[in-house]
């Protein structure tokens, strides 16, 4: 019973983490166009995702005018999730 808490649980998490990179890549296809900042979608997008990517924007800056951090956003949510599926193929089946 326990085993199956804990898939679920994983799965749950891949999820939210899949969820997550199409709201990054949402928020930076918005970006290109200049949209309204008072359009509701728009607040959303820029309030889910800057906790995530305000932090690493002071460490590594604009190349070349082209801001990267959403990029490597997604590469370390890719790792995260590669992780967590041996860490579950591993310990699970």
């Amino acid at each position: 019973m326990l085993d199956s808490f804990i898939k679920a649980f994983f799965q749950l998490l891949d999820l939210i983490l899949t969820v997550y990179i199409w709201l990054i890549i949402a928020r930076a296809i918005i970006s290109w166009v200049n949209p309204s900042p008072y359009h509701p979608v728009v607040r959303f997008l820029y309030r889910v995702t800057e906790p995530v990517l305000s932090p690493l924007r002071k460490v590594i800056p604009p190349l070349a005018g082209l801001d990267i951090t959403p990029l490597i956003i997604i590469f370390f949510i890719y790792f995260l999730q590669n992780l967590l599926r041996k860490l579950m193929v591993q310990y699970f089946l």
